[in-house]
């Protein structure tokens, strides 16, 4: 259900993650996103440590390095998987 809220997404942050489905941050980062992590389906997009030079980091250039929050992704190979998901609901 997770990957099938994120597929839209370029890449999302753990609170927003948590507000947007209504649930605490650490569990839900304990119980859904590491798994996830771990199995290959999701990964950090931009980490704390990112070149700085880039134009996503423009962007965000309003946080520093003590305040910044890491952004994640789903991986192409989740991707494919939501995809499969869905042509199987079209039939």
């Amino acid at each position: 259900m997770f990957m099938l809220w994120a597929y839209d997404l370029e890449f999302f942050t753990i609170k927003h993650a948590a507000e947007d489905l209504e649930m605490s941050a650490p569990p839900m980062a304990q119980k859904t996103l590491y798994p996830l992590m771990k199995e290959g389906y999701i990964y950090k997009h931009f980490d704390r440590l990112t070149p700085s030079q880039t134009r996503e980091d423009h962007l965000f250039r309003e946080e520093t390095k003590h305040n910044y929050r890491v952004r994640y992704a789903l991986t192409q190979r989740a991707r494919l998987l939501v995809q499969e998901f869905y042509r199987e609901l079209e039939g």
